[in-house]
C-alpha cells in the first residue's frame, strides 16, 4: 500500500463525508447513489482501473445514477469508511476487494436499508449480494499458449496472496501448460501484496534469472509486463489491455468487464428486483459466456498476431489426435463463450500436486469447490502455507 496515497484517499473520504450532507441524506433528485471502495488508486492501470472504467460506464449508460468512490482503502481501515458512505446517503455500495469481506458483512448487518456487494467473497445476507467476473477459464487458455511458446518448461507467476481466487487461476494457468507439455512447471513467487510494483518487479527480474523463460501474474499494475518486455519475455496482461506496455511481449491476457455486472445490478436495484430484503442468494459468478471476461492480448484480439506463427506450429494432443495449439486456443475459447459450453478445465479427474483426488472423473469442480479452493494443482511449485495434506 501506498502511504501517500492511503492519507490522500482519507481526506478526501472527510471531503465526501462533509460536502454530502446529514447521515441518512438521499442521493440528489431521483437519482440512485452508488458508492464503490477501491483497494488502490483509481489510475493503478489493473484491478482498480478496471472497476473505475466500469464504474464510468456504468454511470454513462444508466442516466438514474449518480456515482463516488473512495480509493486506496487498506482491507484492514474500511469500517470507518463504510460508515462514512452509508451514513452520507450511499444507497448501494460496492466493495471491491476480498479483504473487506468481514468488514462489509459487519456494515451490511450495522445499516439495514443499505444494499451492499462485495466482490470476490462468499459472504451473503439479505442487504449483501456477491459478485466475480471470474478469470479461469481464461487463464487455462493462457496456460495452452504458456505451454507452447517456454523452450525451457519452466514458466514463472507472481502472486499476491494465495487465496482460494489465486489457488483457482494458478491451478486452471497450470492446467493448461500441462495439456501442451506435461513436464513442465509453474514456478511461482508470492509478493504478500495486491499494489506493490517493486516487489513485482523484482520477483518478476528473478524468476526470468532462474530461467522461466514466460511470465504470467496477479498484481494491480503494469510492471511485469514492463519487465518482461524489457527483457524480451513472452508475458500475458492481467485485467486490462496492457498490450502498450510490451506490444512485442504481450501474448494475450485475461480482461475484465466489470461494467456488466454493475449495470445488471444496478438496474435490478432501480426497477426493485433487488431489495434490502432478498439478496441472500444473490451471487454474480459471470464467466466468458456472460461477456464479464475475455482472453485477448487486446479487447477483440484473442491472440498477439506476432505469436499466431508459433503457436499454430505448435502441437498437443486432443482425443488422441494431434491438433495446433493455437486452434485448440481458438475452439475452446469459442465452445466456453457458448450458451451451453461443453469443455471446463476444472473436470475430472484431477489429482492435486500432492497426488489427492480433488475432482472425481466425469464431475466438474462447483463454484462453490471452486470458490474455496485450498489446493494447487501439480506442476505448480511454490510453497502454500494453508495447502491440504489430505
Amino acid at each position: 500500500m501506498n502511504k501517500a496515497a492511503a492519507s490522500l484517499s482519507l481526506l478526501g473520504l472527510l471531503s465526501l463525508a462533509l460536502t454530502a450532507g446529514a447521515p441518512g441524506a438521499q442521493a440528489q433528485g431521483n437519482k440512485l447513489r452508488a458508492c464503490f471502495v477501491y483497494i488502490g488508486p483509481a489510475n493503478d492501470g489493473g484491478w482498480t482501473y478496471a472497476h473505475d472504467q466500469a464504474r464510468k460506464a456504468a454511470e454513462k449508460a444508466l442516466p438514474w445514477l449518480e456515482t463516488r468512490f473512495v480509493e486506496s482503502v487498506p482491507e484492514g481501515q474500511a469500517t470507518p469508511v463504510l460508515d462514512r458512505l452509508a451514513r452520507s446517503g450511499c444507497q448501494v455500495i460496492f466493495t471491491t476487494s476480498f479483504g473487506y469481506m468481514d468488514q462489509t458483512a459487519e456494515a451490511a448487518k450495522k445499516y439495514p436499508n443499505v444494499i451492499f456487494a462485495h466482490a470476490a467473497g462468499y459472504k451473503r445476507g439479505s442487504n449483501l449480494a456477491t459478485y466475480m467476473a471470474d478469470f479461469y477459464q481464461v487463464y487455462y487458455l493462457n496456460g495452452l499458449m504458456a505451454g507452447a511458446l517456454s523452450k525451457s518448461g519452466n514458466i514463472g507467476y507472481v502472486g499476491t496472496f494465495p487465496i482460494p481466487e489465486l489457488k483457482r487461476h494458478i491451478s486452471a494457468f497450470a492446467l493448461g501448460v500441462r495439456a501442451v507439455n506435461p513436464k513442465a512447471k509453474v514456478n511461482v513467487k508470492w509478493i504478500s501484496a495486491w499494489l506493490e510494483p517493486t516487489k513485482a518487479r523484482e520477483s518478476a527480474e528473478a524468476l526470468i534469472n532462474e530461467g522461466n523463460d514466460v511470465l504470467a501474474f496477479t498484481e494491480d499494475t503494469p510492471t511485469i509486463v514492463q519487465t518482461a518486455a524489457a527483457r524480451n519475455i513472452p508475458v500475458f496482461g492481467h485485467y486490462n489491455d496492457m498490450f502498450r506496455f510490451g506490444p512485442n511481449s504481450v501474448v494475450s491476457g485475461q480482461i475484465v468487464h466489470w461494467d456488466k455486472i454493475y449495470i445488471d445490478f444496478l438496474t435490478k436495484v432501480h426497477n426493485g428486483t433487488y431489495t434490502n430484503k432478498n439478496l441472500q442468494n444473490v451471487d454474480y459468478w459471470w464467466l466468458l459466456n456472460k461477456g464479464a471476461v475475455e482472453v485477448a492480448a487486446q479487447p477483440g484480439v484473442v491472440i498477439n498476431p506476432k505469436f499466431a506463427a508459433q503457436l499454430k506450429a505448435a502441437r498437443m494432443t486432443v482425443n488422441g489426435k494431434p491438433v495446433s495449439v493455437y486452434d485448440r486456443v481458438m475452439a475452446l475459447n469459442a465452445d466456453m463463450k457458448s450458451a451451453r459450453p461443453k469443455f471446463d478445465p476444472y473436470t475430472g479427474p484431477i489429482k492435486d500436486r500432492n497426488g489427492i483426488l480433488r475432482v472425481a472423473a466425469g464431475k466438474v469442480a462447483s463454484v462453490a469447490d471452486l470458490n474455496s479452493m485450498s489446493w494447487m494443482a501439480p506442476g505448480v511449485t511454490g510453497a502454500v502455507a494453508d495447502e491440504p495434506k489430505k
